[in-house]
């Protein structure tokens, strides 16, 4: 009988997975000569296999193998670097925005989604569930897109003086009636946040959020960080059991008023991706570097840049 070999997705994903350098973040081209391939077809190749291309991969089955080591009593510093992190703080965000709670703060899901069912599996191996079931990928790409490019926003506003803050960049410029005006960066900024706390209360049945105009850009990033991952959270829930046409009876709105919850995540993204735009457009009114910084807003860039690819020279004025 002549020798089958070694399954050669097996070898590619021993490729993509190998731990020999803990706490080194593997590099695509390290992924590739571990295979013997050119970076090219290895990524093909594991792309087409898998469905998920190898940079993505490895960090969701790492993180994934961090949420099982926090589970066992090892600490968020060293999860962090075995996850290859070069410190605590990076790993929380991405663990954060991947699980939808920050690590250690009550017990974690070991599983993320994934399009081919691979996981890690304690202690060493890896599982492929047969039945996965996951988030369409365009709306995970379009509330995440949100997300980070919301979150780098407000890190460029963060830099601002409190004055280019709160001048009265497009007078009476408003989004929505019920939302008021929002002339000013503060007042743009503010209600993109704003939108989704009260969104998210209206869901959980909480009470009204306070608004908190005077906020700076700061306390604004922070009050980010928090509503993300409960917003990611509660969406990918939502897939999770099939529950778009799920209909709220939003308390909050006075009086009470019905959304069909595929219409409040619509809804969210639609004025949340304008509102983007228009803090873009009035950071280039104030002629800040940070204008340049921000980019477009190209989800096309913001995927490439996620999965550890380079962005291609024009991609964000490409003209398509």
């Amino acid at each position: 009988m002549a020798e089958t070999g070694r399954d050669r997705l097996r070898e590619l994903l021993d490729a993509v997975l190998d731990d020999a350098a803990p706490g080194e973040r593997r590099s695509l081209d390290q992924m590739a000569a571990g295979a013997h391939s050119s970076v090219f077809h290895f990524s093909r190749q594991v792309s087409a296999s898998a469905g998920e291309p190898p940079v993505a991969m490895r960090r969701r089955v790492l993180l994934e193998r961090a949420a099982w080591q926090l589970r066992q009593g090892v600490s968020v510093t060293d999860a962090a670097w075995t996850a290859g992190y070069e410190s605590a703080e990076g790993f929380a965000r991405a663990f954060t925005r991947a699980f939808g709670h920050p690590p250690g703060t009550r017990p974690s899901a070991t599983w993320l989604p994934a399009p081919n069912g691979i996981h890690f599996h304690p202690p060493t191996s890896l599982w492929v569930h047969a039945q996965e079931t996951t988030m369409n990928p365009l709306t995970e790409q379009l509330v995440a897109h949100d997300l980070d490019d919301t979150r780098a926003l407000l890190e460029v506003a963060v830099g601002l003086s409190e004055d280019q803050l709160r001048r009265e960049l497009l007078p009476e410029h408003q989004v929505l009636p019920w939302d008021g005006p929002e002339g000013s960066l503060a007042g743009v900024l503010a209600t993109q946040v704003f939108t989704k706390e009260i969104w998210l209360a209206s869901v959980e049945g909480a009470d009204l959020p306070a608004r908190r105009p005077d906020d700076d850009a700061a306390a604004l990033l922070s009050r980010h960080d928090v509503v993300a991952p409960r917003w990611l959270a509660m969406v990918r829930d939502l897939e999770r059991r099939g529950g778009w046409d799920d209909v709220l009876v939003d308390a909050l709105c006075e009086p009470p008023e019905s959304f069909v919850m595929s219409s409040v995540v619509a809804h969210v993204l639609t004025f949340a991706a304008h509102r983007r735009q228009v803090v873009r457009r009035m950071l280039a009114m104030l002629g800040h570097p940070g204008a340049e910084e921000a980019g477009t807003g190209d989800p096309i860039t913001w995927l490439r840049t996620r999965q550890g690819q380079q962005p291609h020279d024009g991609a964000e004025g490409a003209g398509r």
